[in-house]
């Protein structure tokens, strides 16, 4: 059993406020398309607080629900199983999840081999923020999920992977987009925080903090997981 272990989000100063993927190719049936991009749809954002009470499993679970559906859809038109993962909410850190002891500065996690996702409901990562941060995470974590049913999950612990599912990440993001209260700042202030969350100055798992804004961004634009093949990127790209 593994842990992928989304790094910690840095506190970011008053932001309060295939598919071609590695060596597996999806092949098309007559009305698909060789490289399906995941469809559009509606996931607006609940509030993480309202009159100070931290809502953030509300706001997870909504969001959880929104990658099911997205996720769920893309791998029907692709002939793929799709099953929901077990998903593990926390309001602290507790000794031992899924057999490992939790990894220590952990932002949220995913079980492989247990399709299971773990958000704590505390620390950095989301409490007080009113940022996207939050949702990327969700989204990363998940990212790992449809990794495993897709069958392109190569290295588990490696660059790569994490940046595949930060690719992952930002194709669903790009499919909800227009339905997400937001803006061109809240865009640029996610990318701030994707960028500090990088790897520069500390264990070398998830790629340097360009890299990951890099990977986030492709995802975005193609709205497309055939746009996410790290396995094959320069190395200059996964480092």
């Amino acid at each position: 059993m593994l842990l992928t272990v989304h790094s910690p989000a840095p506190r970011a100063p008053t932001i309060l406020a295939a598919l071609l993927i590695g060596a597996t190719v999806l092949q098309a049936g007559p009305t698909q398309a060789a490289t399906p991009r995941l469809g559009r749809s509606a996931c607006p954002e609940t509030a993480i607080s309202s009159g100070g009470i931290p809502r953030s499993r509300e706001y997870l679970t909504t969001i959880v629900k929104c990658l099911d559906k997205s996720w769920s859809a893309y791998l029907r038109r692709t002939g793929r199983t799709f099953r929901k993962p077990v998903v593990r909410y926390y309001d602290e850190p507790v000794r031992e999840v899924c057999g490992f002891a939790w990894p220590e500065h952990a932002a949220a996690f995913y079980c492989i081999g247990r399709d299971t996702l773990v958000f704590p409901l505390t620390g950095a990562w989301i409490e007080g923020r009113t940022d996207l941060y939050p949702f990327k995470v969700a989204a990363h974590e998940y990212g790992h999920h449809a990794q495993s049913l897709l069958g392109v999950r190569k290295g588990a612990q490696s660059r790569r992977y994490e940046l595949q599912a930060d690719c992952l990440a930002g194709a669903f993001l790009g499919s909800v987009w227009p339905s997400l209260s937001r803006t061109r700042q809240d865009w640029t202030a996610l990318l701030d925080a994707t960028r500090a969350a990088g790897d520069e100055d500390g264990e070398h798992s998830h790629g340097t903090g360009a890299n990951r804004v890099r990977w986030l961004e492709r995802g975005y634009r193609a709205v497309s997981p055939a746009a996410c093949d790290t396995w094959s990127a320069p190395a200059w790209q996964v480092s």
